[in-house]
């Protein structure tokens, strides 16, 4: 992640003290942040449910 797209996330999420106090800080959480992203397998079918959906019965 660039530094200007880094910065203006970290304003938009109103991060603005924490960015001037401790810019490596918010830049690493930043970086962790988009490590996770990476790894998330968005589903080919977004409609799908990851588990069966809910039903009604005797809660056994």
């Amino acid at each position: 992640m660039d530094k200007e797209l880094m910065q203006a996330l970290a304003r938009r999420a109103g991060l603005d003290k924490a960015l001037a106090e401790f810019p490596d800080d918010v830049a690493a959480a930043a970086a962790q942040a988009a490590s996770v992203m990476a790894k998330i397998n968005t589903p080919s079918d977004p409609r799908a449910e990851p588990w069966p959906p809910m039903r009604a019965g005797d809660g056994l």
